[in-house]
């Protein structure tokens, strides 16, 4: 829904209107398609529709999948917070709001990785 708000924002702003776009909105535009949406749909489909780990937990580890879906959208918001705010104010705290951003994203790749390699199995 925000990237849909963001792109919005973009398009009006795009044709010379009288929108104001701040710094930054692009890239977290795209940032925000990509992870807050079209990432988190694969990760999502393939956490129901990969094969069954086992009877007691055919999904893998439920409490992994929750750690995984928390550090993805923490990872967001402080993306959505520090990327405009590093345009604005490069050099100040915003660059490291940024940087744990990307770790907490890289997180949540790794525990989704890790959640759902064991249910690929040679048949």
């Amino acid at each position: 829904m925000v990237d849909l708000v963001v792109g919005l924002w973009l398009a009006f702003g795009a044709g010379g209107g009288f929108i104001f776009i701040p710094a930054g909105l692009t890239p977290l535009y795209f940032h925000l398609l990509m992870f807050g949406w079209i990432t988190q749909l694969i990760i999502g489909v393939a956490y129901w529709m990969f094969p069954v780990f086992s009877r007691a937990q055919p999904h893998g580890g439920e409490m992994l999948a929750w750690v995984t879906f928390m550090l993805i959208n923490c990872g967001l918001v402080l993306r959505a917070v520090g990327e405009p705010l590093n345009e604005v104010y490069p050099g100040a705290i915003w660059g490291w709001v940024l940087l744990l951003s990307a770790i907490l994203q890289c997180l949540a790749g790794l525990g989704f990785a890790v959640n759902t390699w064991p249910r690929i199995k040679e048949r």
